[in-house]
């Protein structure tokens, strides 16, 4: 199984007003990401408005970090459906694409019994060839993964990672002690990923690494480095960013911060909105305040 580990910027999803996909400016992300030294790419996850695009805008946001990387890290693609054979339908096309890895999401409308959620997992994983981040993450989603779930889909010999996106660090551990080696854990932005660092986790996947991530790659490396004092007081200054990114709408906050730095991503997809212009002042506040 390819070894994923480090900071995997969740990638916004630019898209104009008539509903393309600004291809450009998001391989110029990409680039500029991959030479800050980030480990890896996650187009469509929450930040990338998965929920708020059609499978072709999906497939050309997929497309284009795949092409925009050039095989120097590796993209793991978020596949997210209501609908198990549309999810598998996704991961395959993304495979065919190029993907080094799925990033396994599940969208509920009605309420599902624990097989079901496992049921939808399993045939993503069993759909493809390639590595698979299953996600969960209970404040935006109906169907959560429990503990057992997660125990019985860690022995999928593709299912090799989580991303929990809770807000409670003591499961992370839980999932570590139930799964020993079968599973390894990234932080969320909803987490400190310094504290999921010391507890055994391999990195973090998050929207905030796409607007700091020359920060989030020097935290990492301070973590791996066991330079526990300095990696605090770093974490300390980049909580910032988890606070308003937690305060206000995932993609609005971001694509504002990257709107900062000069990339033209545009607005969130409606009925999303912007974000108002004391809140842009506040992001732009932290940003500075981080150099």
């Amino acid at each position: 199984m390819s070894d994923f580990h480090g900071v995997f910027p969740y990638l916004v999803s630019p898209v104009d007003t008539q509903g393309k996909v600004r291809t450009g400016v998001l391989a110029k992300l990409c680039d500029d990401l991959i030479k800050t030294g980030v480990h890896g790419l996650t187009p469509l996850g929450s930040t990338g408005e998965f929920a708020y695009l059609n499978f072709a805008q999906r497939k050309v946001v997929v497309q284009t970090t795949i092409e925009a990387a050039q095989r120097r890290v590796p993209v793991v693609a978020g596949v997210a459906s209501t609908v198990t054979a549309d999810a598998v339908a996704q991961a395959h096309s993304y495979q065919e694409c190029g993907a080094d890895g799925i990033l396994a999401i599940l969208e509920a409308y009605f309420p599902l019994s624990d097989a079901q959620v496992e049921s939808y997992f399993r045939a993503i994983a069993d759909a493809v060839d390639i590595p698979v981040v299953i996600y969960t993450n209970p404040q935006f989603q109906r169907a959560d993964l429990s503990l057992d779930v997660i125990a019985r889909l860690s022995t999928h010999p593709r299912i090799g990672y989580i991303k929990d996106a809770s807000t409670n660090t003591g499961r992370l551990l839980s999932i570590m002690n139930r799964c020993g080696g079968n599973i390894r854990v990234f932080s969320a932005s909803a987490h400190i990923p310094a504290a999921v660092m010391l507890i055994g986790g391999v990195g973090w996947m998050a929207g905030p690494a796409c607007i700091i991530p020359r920060q989030s790659v020097e935290l990492y490396n301070l973590c791996k480095a066991a330079r526990w004092d300095e990696a605090m007081a770093l974490q300390r200054k980049l909580w910032r960013v988890n606070e308003a990114f937690a305060r206000y709408n995932l993609a609005a906050c971001i694509k504002a911060g990257l709107a900062i730095q000069g990339y033209e991503v545009g607005d969130p997809v409606p009925p999303q909105t912007p974000l108002t212009a004391d809140q842009h002042r506040a992001v732009e506040t932290v940003l500075r305040d981080l150099g």
